[in-house]
């Protein structure tokens, strides 16, 4: 399973309804995460740029994809932006990829990364 961190901004109207309805958001996306096989790890409301963040785990891209527009889809979401994060071990690992192969690229810059 990867983890993909979804970052959701709501309509005026959507915040209007939940305001007035109390509902509880892992209740209602629940549903959508368990048929695409997701697990959701976390949930929470912010302040600022976005409303509401969640972490869930899901098989695949195209799953994670999925919930992402079957959540926009349904019209109360405004924006939805979706990152796959990477443990810390995985980032290590890329990194280590990245170093390995390295050596075929040639940046378009004048000034390049020391090169093994």
């Amino acid at each position: 399973m990867s983890r993909y961190l979804f970052e959701v901004s709501y309509t005026g109207e959507s915040w209007a309804n939940q305001v007035h309805a109390h509902a509880n958001v892992v209740d209602r996306i629940s549903p959508l995460a368990q048929k695409l096989g997701g697990r959701i790890d976390s949930v929470y409301y912010t302040f600022g740029d976005r409303d509401l963040v969640a972490l869930i785990d899901f098989q695949s891209a195209e799953d994670a994809a999925a919930f992402s527009l079957a959540a926009t889809a349904g019209g109360a979401v405004k924006s939805i932006k979706t990152t796959p994060l990477l443990t810390v071990d995985q980032g290590i690992a890329a990194m280590a990829k990245a170093d390995s192969a390295a050596s075929v690229y040639h940046a378009p810059t004048g000034t390049t990364a020391q090169v093994r």
